[in-house]
């Protein structure tokens, strides 16, 4: 069997899918099925044997209860295909039908037969065998759920992801297949020899081609039903993902952010900022889709997860704001009821085990109620654009993870240290109450006349790929600012060193470099009168049309250059990481606002001065303006807005911990959440 990219989904017109589900948003019947409301707010009910009808129908009613409107449930093979080969539905069309009676839409997550200890089902077929066998779950089990009114769409695959190449034997067979059908790359690193990143595309091509199979094999006993997927450990995986390509056979675009298992890269006082950072990266992955935050924690750990927690009721509130705060069209927590079989057994869930909502369950209640009470302010709700763009490159990852060879432990240079310069600068212009966007450099758009207020932030992308080098130049010749950081472009696509005579992004930076030099701990560096956290690395350079603006020993540290009508800092040293390791962006932000004071006028309402431990989304619906401002820090806070606004008249939607607004001040207590509509 031959492997290929499938680039039409059973003969509907492409983005056909799309329409229907910006239809459904936007309150236009589209078929026979349950219209969608604007915003869909549930959680996930987990079905498995042993459960009684009486059972599952109180966990529907709880959902109705609490004004939730969308559920998701895990469709086990295992419980429904029989050794004889008969298919028994009956425990989940209990479900179903609960679902049609208490008006809830179910997303359909396809779970083909797996061990009863995988939690997350799985990811791709062993062999053709398998494969067949996929198709012959998705024919009995589509064909037999679509007929439930109940039914919204399918979920092809849990949580896509492995943070390693397949190592099934169907994908390695067709590993060879595909690598000698690549046609030769135009650029080879100049004949220079290479590791081999084969394996890393080959697992991303991958990964789009099953998804596209199993919304074909969907796709032919449901025309045209909703597609949607769901993402995980975004900080670890995404470099598997290409959103891009997604795109074009999805009708929506999810993830999964759970704290216990996904945010290794954060403490707690930093998990708000871990969903917000999440959140950027899948919208900025869904493009002109909508997305939807699949999963989000919603209950207690004991033994399974990274580590164990019970999320609070002000944690809930604040990973649910943020989410929609970033245009999600709602959130699904994982999960209703707790199942009783298996490592979570106990686990996770929004209700006790006496079927009562938790603490956590009517937090969520009282933020369904804010939206319902103001649907059409939230329904047309979009993301405020600061103009500022933090790019990642899956070849950074891809890069920094082959090099390592173990030995001591450095932040700079262990397999994440791409991935949290980044988050630094998230962090840094978070604090300032600015919203970025967090994007694969593929998602950027590169095709504008003119980039006047626009920014790109590279924070240590130490791997920028050959075809983004003119493209770069180009940006900043038509106004753009870039800011590259750390070892930002010291490899090529192939891993091969750039950092030599003719560096090809010379013109655009200014400088040649002479070397880097590993440095240990934090040192000061001083670039324009400001003193910064250089770390793990500095670079001596040599001006050419660029300006020095930092020097130590006759020695160039940093370059200011103009190029064309924008603007390049080369700043070859981890400052947005330094910045994370220190807890202390001060002096970071007062160099990005020296850098970037353009784009802070793209913003509505910022903070009036740095804000250490807090968060700010801001939306603009109509001809109101929404704040969701989150406090993380351990005291009240008493906080000045920065406003384009004239005149600003604030209403407090949300407030759980007693929040007040006086014209463009804001008092709001530790760990709380405040939402401000502004007129």
């Amino acid at each position: 069997m031959k492997v290929v990219l499938i680039n039409g989904i059973a003969g509907m017109p492409a983005g056909s899918n799309h329409l229907r589900f910006r239809e459904l948003f936007t309150g236009m019947q589209y078929s026979s099925k349950q219209q969608a409301t604007p915003m869909m707010i549930g959680a996930e009910v987990f079905i498995e044997p042993g459960q009684t009808a009486e059972e599952i129908d109180t966990w529907f009613l709880r959902l109705k209860e609490a004004g939730m409107v969308v559920t998701r449930i895990r469709l086990f093979e295992t419980y429904m295909h029989q050794s004889n080969g008969v298919w028994h539905y009956s425990l989940f069309d209990v479900a179903y039908k609960a679902a049609e009676k208490y008006g809830i839409k179910i997303y359909g997550n396809l779970f083909p037969a797996t061990g009863f200890t995988d939690l997350g089902g799985l990811k791709f077929p062993n062999d053709e065998a398998h494969l067949h066998s996929i198709a012959n779950y998705i024919k009995n089990v589509v064909s037999h759920f679509k007929q439930f009114k109940s039914c919204y769409g399918w979920v092809p695959v849990n949580e896509p992801g492995l943070g390693h190449f397949p190592q099934e034997q169907f994908a390695t067979d067709r590993y060879g297949e595909w690598k000698a059908e690549q046609a030769n790359p135009e650029y080879n690193s100049n004949g220079y020899d290479h590791f081999d990143f084969a394996g890393e595309r080959f697992h991303l091509y991958y990964n789009t081609w099953f998804l596209q199979w199993l919304t074909k094999e969907i796709h032919q006993y449901d025309a045209g039903s909703i597609i949607h997927v769901n993402n995980h450990a975004i900080f670890k995986h995404v470099a598997e993902y290409d959103f891009t390509a997604w795109r074009d056979f999805l009708t929506s675009l999810g993830g999964s952010a759970h704290a216990s298992w996904h945010f290794g890269y954060f403490n707690r006082q930093q998990y708000a900022l871990a969903v917000a950072a999440n959140c950027a990266i899948i919208r900025s992955g869904a493009g002109g889709i909508p997305w939807f935050m699949t999963e989000l924690q919603g209950g207690n750990n004991t033994y399974s997860g990274f580590l164990s927690l019970c999320p609070t009721a002000s944690e809930i509130s604040q990973w649910l704001w943020i989410a929609i705060g970033t245009e999600s069209k709602g959130a699904i927590f994982w999960c209703l009821n707790p199942r009783s079989s298996g490592i979570e057994a106990g686990e996770w869930a929004m209700l006790n085990y006496l079927n009562e909502p938790s603490d956590r369950m009517l937090a969520a209640t009282e933020i369904i109620d804010v939206i319902n009470a103001n649907s059409e302010l939230f329904e047309h709700a979009k993301e405020v654009e600061s103009g500022i763009n933090i790019l990642y490159t899956r070849e950074s990852l891809w890069v920094e993870k082959k090099l390592q060879i173990g030995g001591k432990s450095y932040e700079s240079r262990d397999e994440g240290g791409v991935m949290k310069s980044a988050l630094g600068y998230f962090e840094a212009l978070s604090e300032c109450g600015l919203q970025v966007n967090f994007k694969e450099i593929s998602e950027f758009d590169f095709a504008k006349d003119d980039y006047s207020g626009i920014s790109i932030i590279l924070a240590h992308q130490i791997a920028i790929p050959s075809k983004y080098w003119p493209l770069l130049a180009a940006f900043v010749q038509k106004g753009g600012k870039l800011i590259a950081d750390g070892l930002t472009g010291y490899y090529d696509e192939n891993a091969v060193g750039t950092m030599r005579l003719g560096f090809p992004m010379r013109d655009i930076f200014g400088a040649d470099i002479l070397e880097y030099k590993a440095i240990e701990d934090v040192q000061d560096i001083t670039i324009e009168g400001i003193t910064l956290p250089a770390f793990g690395w500095v670079g001596l350079l040599r001006p050419t049309t660029g300006k020095a603006i930092a020097n130590e020993n006759n020695a160039t540290l940093a370059i200011k250059n103009n190029y064309g009508k924008g603007t390049t800092w080369w700043l070859p040293t981890l400052l947005g990481l330094g910045s994370r390791v220190l807890e202390d962006y001060s002096h970071l932000n007062r160099f990005l606002k020296k850098a970037l004071d353009h784009s802070t006028k793209h913003s509505p309402f910022t903070f009036d001065t740095q804000q250490k431990n807090m968060l700010m989304k801001t939306m603009r619906s109509g001809d109101s303006i929404v704040t969701i401002i989150v406090n993380k820090s351990a005291e009240r806070r008493e906080v000045k807005l920065l406003t384009q606004v004239a005149s600003p008249e604030p209403t407090v939607l949300f407030a759980n911990k007693g929040g007040k607004t006086g014209g463009n001040h804001i008092s709001i207590d530790t760990e709380e959440t405040m939402v401000i509509k502004w007129e």
